[in-house]
């Protein structure tokens, strides 16, 4: 017979660990601790204290010290954004992005209930065209059917007559990869953040000429407010979503002028965006590049309350935030970590086209002119290098501020932030991150639980309000 010892060394690394942990005294303070965080694949730990006192007296009124937790150490979310990387912090993500695009659509969240009634567009903006790709059509047409279409001056047929499917591999990639501009299509994402600056100055100016105003009249009554979040195509390249709002001049407590509307919103949207032009720095072995957006360009109305054209509200708001959560790596447009140099872009699991792309990145990174761009620490998202969300100040509220409406509600300790004497000091230090392989299987438990909870309770309460 084997002893105890020997037993334990025959399972699994998994076994083993999970054994461990559900014999430690304090297991059930370490799985609140998992349970509070949701389940997070890769939380962040911290040990330290927080000491809050009464400045007059010095009475301690509330003290906490990770002494006494399991391991001393506190687990707290990752707030990874990304679904591939952590699952649950992803979905808490995507919910408070939901509300803080809603907000900005039908109120709520110290916006008043007004905004839902302003002028409104759902904007997508596309970047322009860098050579001929394989495509997807909805409507099962072929791909790029040309008769009699003469070969490129590289030998390859610029036709396609195939219908291809929105999964296949091919749908994206060049079709022919020497005619296609890299070094363009780089550039392109390391200036769309100037290039929505400028966008969004032009519709300024654009709207203060359609309506026969000065541009500094236009803004003493006019505020464009928007919300825009970025999104890879199949071809590897950036386009963007966005809200976009009128409001008057102070804001959202501020109703526009009766002349400010969609309608008029609409056109000057598209002459904003087909006017923007930046150039690349000049560079000997590029010369200069003209960036500017696609032609592509799709403006919807926002359905005001009580409408019944134009694109529902909460809808919109569902769709910014789905692709909140999605990395460069969902879309097979990158990676999600930086690389660090071309043999670990050679490594990675790409596509012919994604990998040129990060090698056309790593390459001009090192020319002297472009060093600005910081294209090589931008490599793995193919040299874009902005948020996947942002926002003007006055569209919504903001993440942070979501954040701590939450940590005020799930907040255990009484809140003593609001006395006027009361002192907080607080130390903490992080100390690691992750689970152990056992610890990671429950986690993951925890956060399937917790998914499973929320579509019965979504199940049900759909089916209550169909029965009313």
């Amino acid at each position: 017979m084997l002893d105890r010892s020997a037993r334990l060394r025959q399972l699994s690394e998994v076994d083993q660990d999970l054994i461990r942990l559900v014999q430690d005294p304090r297991f059930s303070r370490w799985l609140e601790q998992v349970n509070a965080t949701g389940g997070c694949a890769h939380p962040i730990h911290l040990t330290g204290s927080t000491t809050t006192r009464d400045g007059g007296t010095g009475e301690i009124l509330h003290h906490y010290d990770t002494a006494k937790e399991p391991g001393e150490r506190l687990l707290v979310r990752c707030r990874n954004r990304r679904a591939t990387v952590c699952a649950p912090c992803s979905r808490l993500h995507a919910g408070d992005t939901f509300h803080l695009v809603r907000a900005g659509l039908i109120g709520g969240k110290s916006l008043p209930a007004e905004v839902r009634e302003r002028p409104r567009l759902f904007l997508t903006l596309t970047a322009p065209s860098f050579g001929p790709v394989h495509r997807f059509t909805a409507d099962g047409e072929r791909c790029r059917p040309r008769r009699n279409a003469a070969p490129c001056e590289h030998g390859r047929s610029l036709s396609c007559p195939a219908v291809h499917g929105v999964t296949e591999v091919l749908v994206g990639q060049p079709l022919c990869p020497s005619c296609y501009d890299y070094p363009a299509h780089v550039l392109w994402h390391a200036y769309a953040g100037r290039l929505w600056k400028a966008f969004t100055d032009n519709l300024y100016n654009h709207l203060a000429a359609r309506t026969g105003r000065t541009r500094n009249g236009l803004r003493r009554t006019v505020r464009i407010s928007y919300a825009k979040v970025a999104e890879y195509q199949k071809r590897a390249a950036v386009h963007v979503h966005a809200v976009i709002r009128l409001d008057g001049a102070a804001g959202p407590d501020d109703p526009p002028p009766p002349w400010a509307t969609a309608e008029v919103l609409a056109p000057v949207v598209r002459t904003a965006a087909a006017t923007v032009r930046l150039r690349s720095p000049y560079s000997r072995a590029l010369g200069e590049r003209e960036l500017r957006w696609g032609a592509q360009l799709d403006a919807c109305p926002l359905r005001a309350f009580g409408g019944r054209e134009g694109l529902a509200d909460e809808a919109v708001a569902a769709y910014i935030a789905k692709y909140v959560t999605k990395g460069v790596a969902d879309t097979s447009a990158g990676l999600d970590h930086p690389v660090t140099g071309p043999d670990s872009i050679n490594a990675a699991p790409l596509s012919t086209h994604v990998r040129t792309l990060m090698h056309t990145c790593w390459r001009l990174g090192g020319l002297p002119e472009l060093e600005p761009l910081r294209l090589r620490a931008w490599a793995h998202t193919l040299g874009y290098r902005g948020h996947i969300l942002t926002k003007s100040r006055t569209y919504s509220t903001t993440y942070t501020a979501l954040r701590a409406e939450r940590a005020d509600h799930e907040r255990a300790a009484p809140d003593l932030a609001d006395e006027p004497d009361a002192i907080t000091e607080a130390h903490w230090r992080y100390t690691g991150s992750g689970h152990s392989p056992g610890a990671s299987l429950i986690a993951a438990g925890i956060a399937e639980d917790r998914v499973q909870n929320r579509e019965i309770s979504r199940a049900e309460t759909s089916g209550s309000e169909t029965c009313r």
